[in-house]
């Protein structure tokens, strides 16, 4: 038998490239954007990706890695020509990851709280459990405040988060083997961007504040395991001990990554929020 045709996992080199067409994405050329769109679809990032996290290896630069490209395949599908076939096969996958996480849900007693997907739904996710729980205020309830809080605690405590951060150099660079610190310019500049600008929040953020709120953080996600569970000592939350429920969706809006909220029962919402049942 012929050896199945695996796409290559996404190597370093393939990483830079992804980062240049998702810049030219950004062009006003519209012919610019279907060319770099089709580039990248034609790269198999969705199954790199994969590959990736079903990897031995579960370093830091293997997430990254996974996460990037999970980003540009969803950001490329937006600029590619209409495909029918593509668009529904896409919306089967979106409605299959709801199921999933609506039946934890189910199982949870929560209901799922739409949050805006503007590149700030995690932050926006976690300031509305917080209010709802009475942690913060509600004039406190921002994702500019959580983004804040966020990036400052890692900017307090590098040696938690160095190891979680890729390099944009050095070992990082083609043909290594290892995933490199930072450096202290990279570790500013990523900082920075937690906290000015509308960058996706991923797994050290929800760290970040898990531990600067002292709560835990779990997040509920359409795959294995079904909850993901941050707790400020890295243990386990108590029975009675509040606990912030966020949701983690990689297909809804087919815009890469995003966050909603979760409430055990229908409440107040802050301005923007809306439920959406369960079925």
């Amino acid at each position: 038998m012929a050896p199945i045709d695996t796409p290559p996992v996404l190597d370093d080199a393939e990483g830079d490239l992804v980062n240049d067409l998702l810049t030219q994405l950004d062009s006003r050329d519209g012919k610019v954007q279907a060319e770099s769109a089709s580039i990248l679809s034609s790269m198999h990032l969705e199954e790199k990706a994969e590959l990736l996290e079903s990897s031995v290896k579960q370093d830091a630069k293997s997430r990254f890695k996974a996460r990037q490209a999970r980003k540009a395949a969803a950001l490329a599908d937006r600029y590619t020509e209409d495909d029918p076939e593509a668009e529904a096969r896409l919306a089967q996958a979106a409605k299959d990851e709801v199921t999933a996480i609506q039946k934890v849900c189910s199982e949870l007693g929560l209901q799922l709280v739409e949050i805006n997907p503007d590149g700030h739904c995690l932050f926006s996710a976690v300031a509305d459990q917080l209010a709802f729980l009475g942690v913060i205020p509600p004039a406190q309830a921002s994702f500019a405040n959580l983004r804040s809080v966020a990036a400052n605690y890692i900017h307090a405590h590098p040696d938690d988060f160095l190891p979680f951060l890729p390099s944009t150099g050095g070992e990082d660079t083609v043909g290594a083997n290892e995933a490199g610190l930072m450096n202290s310019a990279q570790f500013e500049s990523y900082c920075k961007s937690v906290r000015d600008t509308a960058v996706w929040g991923g797994e050290p953020e929800i760290v970040a504040l898990c531990r600067a709120f002292k709560i835990p953080i779990h997040v509920v996600q359409g795959e294995r395991p079904p909850i993901v569970q941050h707790h400020p000592t890295g243990g386990s939350a108590m029975p009675n001990e509040p606990v912030v429920w966020i949701s983690y969706h990689r297909r809804l809006y087919g815009l890469g990554e995003h966050y909603n909220s979760l409430r055990p029962i229908p409440k107040t919402l802050l301005p923007g929020h809306r439920l959406i049942p369960i079925h």
